[in-house]
């Protein structure tokens, strides 16, 4: 796969481009790369961790781009090659909040972000570190950390990383040619680029060249080749005999035999001999393994033919690989990416598979009992946790194996052994799910299996935790552009819904102005891809624009050059269809069709279930706004207001009402809240509204309304308790008598912008004991005041007591001028309007005495 490069400095393609744009070379020093390469590998080593992720904000601002990752393979992270900035993963809240974030394990993870832990279950530490230039955030600086090292404070974590993110915002912006200036160059959309991070220095393999006539015996040799051997320069005579006197005698006959092989073969392979070193000194000698390549070249006039040799150290890799060919386990290596560099021969063995056959490719791809996503998982395991791996296995000889993964941030040295079946699987049985200690059982696939990977099941986990959180067509229309766009990279997305027939719009993104337009109410019959998909029930995939027009002579065409079609299909019922467009060419793989498949299905389930609630909620809304008051009267000194918010969690529909009466004595201010968030609630706020307002007209004094009030909620055994505020209010005079039936005390506006909670005596909840008493309390207003009744909701906060959310609310009255009693309601629910979780519903009456 070529690797990306990006330029800190206009529009960026998934290919590197010049500064002006056009595509080509782009100069060493203005890489990507180089602005960010050092200051990651220092991160990593600063925070003692394993691996390095830099994400990049993309050229749209949509998404968070994995621009260079260090330490950890690339594959293992595509489906957060990209991720969206709205999104509820760390990477996305350190960029929003532009705040150092640290999550020391699993745990801590879990509890923030349960939608990232779902698509990366593995125990690892975190650190994301937003980058800047130009005084902004740009994007994130994530380093990977084993959750098995010492514990670290988030103090600490902030002061580690502080180097780093300084580093990269002078490089990003070396010039600092005024705020903004960088930040707004700094973009990407190409594929992460892979940094090797160094490691401890290997013993190094040392060669030397020798050049050797077979026809006479004269040897040349180069300084390497001498060092090898032994040999200072003045004391070379040229000849074989030189370095014959050097070789072991017991492996005199090794070096002979090239002698052979060189004339007979034209070549040397390998041939090994141990020669002498007397690098310790005190005249001790050792021996040393090397080994001699060569082929036989023919010289020009007077000369014979020449061995063109090269002598090997074999004291490091070469040696290491002959014993572990002698081990009785199987021994392999995987590079960081999971494929194969090395197998002995009881590796081959114990798989029944050859060695040339694995090399360079994915175990779990060419052996067919592999061939399961729970393999290549514990492959993750290891690889993103940094922490040692067994499971066992169940060959379909009905033999048990032992897998132990040894991981580094280069790949892993796998073992395999022979063992016995696990704790209460016995032997000869099917393969059974019991653990041994330390070991989770495998059981091989029954036959043959697509190559399912685990990223994409991990994916499509991730999606459908998310999903199962949308409640509205709204909400998932969002979850699902937020998380497909930058998982598989599409540049558009377009969702249908059918009704009578028909296809219409509901959710686009990213698509030219006007270009959906002709497509909106297209009948199922039409011939568009998007309808094919749905009426067929299967999806369709284009990989360049030729496909598509040669499937579809004179479609329309924008900038796209491939698509995916996806029917959304709910429990046997078409729901609509799901559009995504990609700006290049795209090959789909096995993998992809599945994923986008099976998202399609989800979002489909999430889509059906979302239309049931917003129907069912415009049901409960319009018996909501049937029940409170369509206007509040005019009376003649008094300016009123009322705002309602339902409650965000379930049905949109509560027990809270306000309103206000005329009686013969003046006007009642009345606010309350039935316990609940259902129709039941509703009705039941509905029969007390009636009930206050009944006795209220009646002319019977503040107490009395209350206290049959709450006679009627006793008798009517709903089960229910509900508050109540009530304050009569001659307008001519400012005298009030107010009554309390357990609700947040009301707040008083005076004339100068002084706000205080009225601190009325108060009786218990409606509903509670019929025979309850309400005393009251008489109040004066000043001409200029504003009182301000209000529910639980509007004051209550997770996490914080009622008395600080009525504090805050009384600061606010103060602080807002009441010139106009609208904007003076606006500003007091402004926070519960904008705040994404409501537990509960609020209603306001607000009466500005004049």
């Amino acid at each position: 796969m070529d690797e990306a490069a990006a330029v800190p400095d206009g529009p960026r393609s998934a290919a590197g481009r010049s500064r002006d744009g056009a595509d080509g070379p782009v100069p060493s020093g203005d890489r990507i790369e180089d602005a960010l390469t050092a200051p990651l590998v220092e991160a990593v080593r600063d925070l003692d961790g394993y691996g390095g992720l830099v994400y990049l904000r993309s050229r749209d601002r949509r998404s968070l781009v994995l621009a260079m990752v260090a330490g950890v393979p690339r594959s293992l992270l595509k489906s957060w090659w990209r991720v969206p900035v709205g999104g509820a993963l760390p990477m996305a809240e350190a960029y929003r909040r532009d705040a150092t974030l640290w999550l020391p394990d699993e745990r801590a993870t879990m509890v923030r972000f349960p939608h990232f832990t779902a698509g990366l279950p593995y125990s690892f530490g975190s650190a994301y570190q937003p980058v800047r230039a130009g005084g902004e955030a740009v994007g994130v600086l994530v380093v990977l950390r084993s959750a098995t090292r010492a514990p670290m404070d988030a103090e600490v974590v902030d002061v580690a990383l502080r180097p780093a993110e300084r580093a990269m915002e002078e490089h990003l912006d070396p010039g600092r040619s005024g705020a903004g200036s960088a930040a707004r160059r700094v973009e990407y959309d190409g594929e992460p680029i892979s940094v090797r991070l160094p490691t401890s220095a290997a013993r190094p393999v040392r060669v030397g060249l020798i050049d050797w006539d077979l026809d006479s015996d004269r040897c040349t040799a180069d300084d390497e080749a001498l060092a090898l051997l032994g040999i200072d320069r003045a004391d070379f005579g040229g000849t074989i005999t030189d370095i014959e006197a050097r070789v072991s005698p017991d492996d005199l006959h090794e070096l002979r035999e090239s002698r052979h092989d060189a004339l007979a073969d034209g070549r040397v392979r390998s041939r090994h001999f141990r020669v002498r070193d007397e690098s310790l000194g005190e005249g001790r000698t050792s021996y040393r393994p090397a080994e001699l390549w060569g082929h036989v070249v023919h010289g020009g006039a007077g000369s014979g033919r020449i061995l063109v040799g090269a002598l090997v150290d074999a004291a490091g890799g070469l040696t290491a690989a002959e014993a572990a060919e002698r081990l009785p386990d199987g021994i392999f290596s995987l590079d960081q990416d999971g494929r194969l560099t090395y197998a002995n021969r009881r590796c081959e063995e114990l798989l029944g598979s050859g060695r040339e056959e694995l090399f360079g490719r994915y175990p779990w791809e060419v052996i067919t009992w592999l061939r399961d996503p729970a393999y290549e998982d514990r492959y993750r395991a290891a690889m993103l946790s940094q922490e040692q791996v067994s499971f066992l296995v169940r060959h379909p000889d009905g033999n048990w194996l032992s897998f132990v993964l040894y991981p580094d941030v280069h790949g892993l040295t796998g073992r395999v052994s022979p063992t016995g079946p696990p704790t209460g699987t016995e032997a000869g049985t099917e393969a059974g799910s019991a653990d041994e200690p330390g070991h989770t059982a495998v059981a091989p696939p029954p036959g043959p299996v697509a190559a399912a990977r685990a990223g994409a099941l991990y994916h499509v986990v991730q999606m459908a935790s998310v999903l199962t959180e949308a409640v509205t067509v709204q909400d998932v229309c969002r979850a699902v552009s937020e998380q497909l766009l930058p998982a598989f990279g599409a540049r558009e997305l377009a969702l249908y819904t059918v009704r009578e027939g028909r296809m219409y719009l509901l959710w686009e993104s990213g698509y030219p102005e006007g270009f959906l337009t002709p497509f909106e109410g297209v009948t199922l019959d039409t011939q568009l891809p998007g309808v094919h998909a749905l009426t067929t029930r299967l999806p369709l995939f284009f990989e360049s624009p030729e496909d598509l027009s040669l499937a579809y002579p004179g479609i329309t065409l924008d900038r796209m050059n491939a698509w995916s079609f996806l029917p959304l299909i709910a429990s046997g019922r078409s729901v609509g269809s799901c559009i995504l467009g990609w700006e290049a060419p795209h090959r789909f793989t096995p993998d992809e069709r599945s994923a986008l498949t099976a998202l399609s299905g989800l979002t489909a389930q999430a889509m059906e279930r979302a239309r049931l609630y917003d129907s069912e909620s415009a049901v409960a809304r319009g018996l909501q706004e049937g029940l409170l008051p369509h206007r509040l009267p005019a009376v003649e000194g008094l300016r009123t207001t009322g705002r309602y918010l339902p409650g965000t969690q379930g049905m949109a529909i509560g027990g809270d009402w306000y309103d206000v009466i005329t009686t013969g004595r003046g006007v009642a201010l009345v606010i309350g809240d039935v316990e609940g968030h259902s129709v039941g609630a509703a009705a039941v706020m509905g029969q007390l509204r009636s009930a206050v307002h009944a006795f209220a007209a009646s002319e019977r004094p503040p107490q009395e309304v209350i206290t049959h009030t709450n006679r009627l909620l006793t008798e009517l055994e709903s089960d229910v308790c509900a508050t109540c505020c009530y304050i009569e209010l001659d307008p001519g005079t400012g005298r009030a008598l107010a009554v309390r039936a357990g609700h947040p005390p009301p707040l008083l506006r005076h004339p100068d912008g002084r706000a205080e909670t009225l601190d009325l005596v108060g009786g218990v909840m409606l509903g509670v004991q019929p025979a309850s008493v309400y005393p009251v309390t008489a109040l004066t207003l000043a001409p200029g005041s504003v009182l301000a009744l209000y529910t639980d909701g509007l004051v209550e906060r997770p996490g914080s007591d009622i008395e600080t959310g009525i504090d805050a609310v009384r600061h606010r009255l103060s602080e807002t001028p009441a010139d106009s009693v609208e904007y003076l309601a606006d500003r007091l629910v402004r926070t519960a309007r904008r705040a994404r979780e409501r537990p509960d519903d609020v209603a306001l009456l607000l009466t500005a005495y004049r």
